[in-house]
């Protein structure tokens, strides 16, 4: 499943015309760049949640075969619009994937599949080192043990790339009695049983939510190009 639904606030005047995902990125839509690595990755069902100008994204999606969830009349954030996409992803567990990120390395999404193990893990999250986040300024989001187990606090950034099982959605809207909620509600369960890892991207990764990150995660594909 791609996030495709935010408001994309960040990029200023950038999204008053258009949704984030439809923003330039190299010449193309920056999500037409998520769906290549889905494919690549060999994903059977593409899925992206919709809600900020959805009749352009929709008509964009519709056509390369994107299966269109949509979010009305509230944006459902993204425990809430994976919970809501249910039906169509199916029950298991399902890789999200935000589209507003460049890769310069491995398909992020078949280093994650290489990396799971359902035994031991509800949810594995594609984390870098800070050295490696280009243009981030937060001082990271999740350390890893030497097993891979994760906890909050300073350390490696998440990517906006996991795999994560499905059956605790239902329980969590059940239990704060609201369709709006964030993952990170799941996360918090995940971590208490033990159940959150992490794996570590080998190469770089830039977030491009804004027009300086547009302008930089740019520069990195016209790099790996030369």
């Amino acid at each position: 499943m791609i996030f495709a639904a935010g408001l994309g606030t960040r990029m200023g005047a950038l999204t008053r015309d258009l949704p984030k995902p439809l923003v330039p990125l190299a010449g193309r839509p920056m999500i037409d760049h998520a769906i290549e690595l889905a494919r690549a990755a060999g994903m059977r069902k593409i899925v992206a949640n919709l809600h900020y100008k959805s009749d352009l994204l929709a008509a964009h999606l519709a056509p390369l075969g994107v299966t269109l969830s949509l979010e009305q009349p509230c944006l459902l954030d993204t425990g809430g619009g994976l919970l809501n996409a249910l039906a169509l992803t199916g029950p298991g567990p399902v890789f999200t994937l935000n589209p507003d990120a460049v890769w310069r390395g491995p398909n992020p999404l078949t280093l994650l599949a290489e990396k799971w193990d359902p035994a031991r893990m509800d949810a594995l999250l594609l984390l870098v080192p800070r050295a490696r986040a280009l243009g981030h300024v937060g001082a990271g989001d999740f350390v890893d043990a030497p097993d891979g187990r994760l906890t909050r606090g300073p350390g490696q950034v998440y990517t906006g790339a996991q795999i994560v099982k499905t059956d605790r959605l239902t329980r969590i809207r059940s239990r704060i009695g609201a369709d709006v909620f964030s993952l990170n509600l799941v996360w918090d369960v995940m971590l208490a049983s033990g159940r959150l890892f992490g794996a570590t991207y080998s190469g770089e990764w830039c977030d491009v939510g804004t027009p300086e990150g547009l302008a930089r995660g740019e520069r990195l594909i016209r790099d790996a190009d030369v």
